[in-house]
């Protein structure tokens, strides 16, 4: 199984919109790809507009396939308007 963390700087004036994307667009989207097993969006204590989208595939082959997705594709759009800049973890579970 693998988890990705992808951290986000969020706007200051976009933190509501994020939550709403992640909510009504971007998980339930999610949730139908192949593989998909969680997904979960954080917000980071005492940093408001730092948030951290965590998710699970059952490999990193189902992974890559809801990146390269063309549902994926047309929701970075969006997404990208929402924040500043976002850093990227992958992890393999292990447990």
């Amino acid at each position: 199984m693998i988890e990705r963390h992808i951290t986000f700087n969020v706007r200051p004036d976009q933190a509501d919109a994020f939550e709403r994307f992640y909510r009504d667009a971007y998980a339930p989207a999610m949730a139908q790809s192949r593989g998909y097993v969680a997904t979960a969006l954080l917000r980071e204590a005492g940093s408001p507009n730092r948030y951290q989208m965590a998710f699970r595939f059952e490999d990193e082959e189902s992974a890559a396939g809801w990146r390269t997705s063309p549902i994926h594709e047309g929701l970075q759009p969006a997404l990208n308007a929402l924040f500043d800049g976002r850093e990227v973890q992958a992890y393999d579970v292990i447990a």
